[in-house]
């Protein structure tokens, strides 16, 4: 896919319809960091929509991978943090100027099997990996598959997805699971499994170290698309995620790469409904 001469203009050519946008973002920042460009264009020219999945904690106690993670961002309080997270994504979609939505899911990271409660005794208080769907983030939640723990997950997150949009009356943009999290490759598995017309991001800032699902690509047939405008402003969006930015940035610099996106062949360029002229 890197190798394809990225073009502009089958996107521009789809936010020119007037159609919906809806991004579906795993995590509270994983739109902007992925289609903040694109995000800073549409907004004003169709209706844009960004819904975040993921977007809670649980009560401790937490895995070695959970605990890792809180360290790196220097928060002791899982749910605190997410508190904290969502206020952001509030304040940066404010400053996009954009509609948002707050599923509540509860991160990969502290999702427990269905009907698990908090342990802090016994052996689920001293291992609480036996108690989570996804015990480890580099053996479980980073191996590109959804557990089947998650069968549940995955049915509410489609069922939100096709509440979206009625058919055939916007685009979907999800993400392409590049990295290989689970959160992602469900969000993907779901808006493929919704019956809506989909295209697909490529994650961001994971794209700079990994290649796509080589096996969901070959699957279908896509117009591959750069975006560069706007990455400038971009920047400084991802900085409204204080609580991420330098966790996922440690050198400092945020890269500014060019977002790309997999549409589907059959993109269009035919007005909205009711555009144009008459009464």
């Amino acid at each position: 896919m890197a190798d394809q001469p990225l073009t502009s203009e089958p996107l521009i050519a789809e936010i020119e319809t007037g159609h919906p946008l809806i991004v579906l973002s795993p995590h509270l920042d994983d739109a902007v960091l992925s289609c903040g460009g694109l995000l800073l264009h549409a907004r004003g020219r169709v209706p844009v929509t960004v819904v975040s999945f993921f977007t809670e904690a649980a009560p401790p106690p937490y895995t070695l991978s959970g605990r890792q993670y809180l360290r790196q961002t220097g928060a002791s309080d899982a749910q605190e943090l997410y508190a904290a997270r969502r206020d952001e994504d509030r304040a940066v979609m404010a400053e996009l100027g954009v509609a948002w939505s707050h599923v509540g899911l509860v991160d990969g990271l502290f999702r427990r099997r269905s009907g698990r409660a908090p342990h802090s005794g016994g052996l689920a208080g001293r291992l609480p990996e036996i108690d989570h769907v996804y015990p480890t983030y580099r053996l479980h939640l980073s191996r590109g598959r959804v557990s089947r723990h998650d069968a549940e997950t995955l049915r509410t997150v489609t069922e939100s997805i096709v509440a979206l949009l009625p058919p055939d009356r916007g685009l979907v943009l999800a993400p392409l699971g590049v990295g290989g999290h689970a959160d992602h490759v469900l969000v993907r598995t779901a808006a493929e499994r919704g019956g809506r017309r989909v295209a697909y991001y490529s994650d961001f800032p994971y794209n700079q170290r990994h290649q796509p699902d080589a096996s969901f690509t070959a699957r279908h047939a896509f117009v591959v698309c750069g975006w560069e405008d706007g990455l400038d402003a971009k920047q400084a969006l991802i900085r409204g995620y204080r609580t991420q930015a330098d966790a996922l940035f440690p050198q400092g610099a945020i890269p500014l790469a060019p977002e790309v996106y997999l549409l589907p062949k059959d993109v269009r360029a035919a007005p909205a409904a009711g555009a144009g002229g008459g009464s």
